[in-house]
């Protein structure tokens, strides 16, 4: 059985947002402790099982109701492992950065950039739908199912509530 949660996809397009401005700042200021910044929030997120910059979202835009809730019945699992995948990429963008390979290392967080950008401006969670396709495989741990009519790593398009 897919045992879907409610999800709150504007914690997560928020997170994903801040992500991508941060990483622009870091790269135009030429600011590696940016990078690794960015990088150790979204692993600490990864670990507390949270979107790892949702304090944006749930201390400022939510309260000020500069954006409001999108809850979705979805899997947390695959966002999980999609913000995890990212942070270790920016991971070794960080210590190329720290290392003396500036090339590799700001490739690396435009990477992510970039692909938290689709996520929060297109709809689509490359993280989820690998997340996806490595349960199709069998892989051991991947067991989640997107929520059904749904493609894998595509937003739900049905919401439950504005409220939460």
């Amino acid at each position: 059985m897919n045992d879907l949660k409610k999800i709150d996809h504007s914690a997560l397009a928020v997170s994903q947002v801040t992500i991508v401005l941060l990483n622009i700042l870091a790269y135009v200021l030429n600011l590696p402790w940016l990078a690794a910044f960015v990088t150790a929030v979204m692993l600490i997120g990864t670990l507390l099982a949270i979107p790892g910059f949702g304090f944006v979202y749930r201390l400022f835009l939510r309260p000020l109701r500069i954006v409001k809730p999108h809850i979705l019945l979805d899997n947390p699992e695959p966002h999980r492992f999609a913000q995890g995948f990212g942070g270790t990429v920016m991971l070794a963008g960080a210590l190329c950065l720290f290392l003396g390979a500036p090339a590799a290392g700001w490739t690396l967080v435009w990477v992510v950039a970039a692909l938290a950008a689709l996520n929060a401006f297109g709809g689509f969670c490359v993280g989820c739908f690998v997340y996806y396709w490595l349960g199709r495989v069998g892989l051991p741990g991947f067991v989640k199912q997107p929520p059904a009519g749904t493609f894998p790593g595509k937003r739900p398009s049905e919401a439950l509530t504005d409220e939460h």
